[in-house]
């Protein structure tokens, strides 16, 4: 069975630091365009960030750049997000999304994933 995995979330304080992993079974990430989404309560979920399968190209939504850093590890089959100076306003529920062997660009359309994962919690509060 096919899945997507997240792990790293949790509760820091503002200004802290967080790094996310999105590890996969059933399928490699390697080459597939991989996306974070957030959802913050009474919002529309909204890309973070993207690194393509076809040339690890990176996408960041312009309040998470500078802070936040996508990247892969394929022999951990694992994409990770690195999130630094962590704002209040980062607080949601952060998910990696895997997009179909076609569709190799970054930013991903949530139209275009074809594997969700389950979702991690970030709280930033003090």
């Amino acid at each position: 069975q096919s899945q997507l995995v997240e792990s790293g979330g949790g509760l820091v304080q503002p200004g802290g630091s967080l790094r996310l992993s999105c590890a996969a079974s059933g399928f490699t990430l390697d080459a597939r365009t991989i996306g974070w989404f957030r959802q913050a309560p009474g919002k529309e979920r909204e890309e973070v960030s993207c690194i393509s399968g076809r040339d690890d190209t990176t996408n960041y939504a312009d309040s998470m750049k500078g802070r936040f850093t996508i990247s892969r590890d394929n022999a951990k089959n694992t994409v990770y997000l690195q999130m630094n100076s962590l704002k209040p306003e980062d607080t949601a529920v952060y998910y990696c999304a895997a997009a179909s062997l076609v569709y190799r660009l970054c930013p991903l359309s949530q139209a275009s994933v074809s594997s969700w994962g389950q979702g991690t919690q970030v709280t930033v509060s003090a």
